[in-house]
């Protein structure tokens, strides 16, 4: 690997450290689907957003629920000393992308047959504080005057 790239995947790694993150791969359901529970929670606190996969009758919910445990999890492995409580988390990104495609085969009349597509979908989920310390400088001086 030349210096160029391996300067840029340590940077690249440093950034990660401050992420936190999980991924779903491989869920076997549409990217469709998948993406109508991503856009109910995306932007939502994280309590929030627990009580409303938790609730909700659409069977990709359930995976998104336990994708933000362990989104929420993660957190907790990179901040020991905080409390959850206290760091004011929200889903910052959410984003499904298209996984693999098991192609089958339906007959049809005739002696026909039909494909089959069965879809998967990738999930990555993304998680932030919203801490008033975090401001920039510029919105602290506003607020102070």
């Amino acid at each position: 690997m030349g210096a160029r790239k391996h300067i840029k995947a340590e940077m690249r790694k440093e950034a990660n450290k401050k992420r936190y993150f999980a991924s779903l791969k491989n869920c076997p359901s549409s990217p469709r689907k998948m993406r109508l529970v991503a856009n109910m929670i995306r932007g939502l606190e994280v309590d929030k957003a627990l009580y409303i996969l938790k609730y909700s009758n659409k069977d990709a919910s359930s995976k998104m629920y336990k994708l933000l445990l362990s989104t929420i999890a993660n957190w907790k492995m990179k901040n020991e000393g905080e409390r959850l409580g206290n760091a004011n988390l929200y889903v910052k990104e959410v984003f499904v992308d298209g996984g693999r495609t098991l192609k089958r085969i339906q007959p049809a009349p005739q002696g026909r047959a039909h494909r089959v597509r069965k879809r998967s979908n990738h999930v990555t989920m993304i998680i932030d504080s919203k801490n008033p310390q975090e401001l920039t400088p510029e919105v602290n001086e506003v607020n102070n005057n």
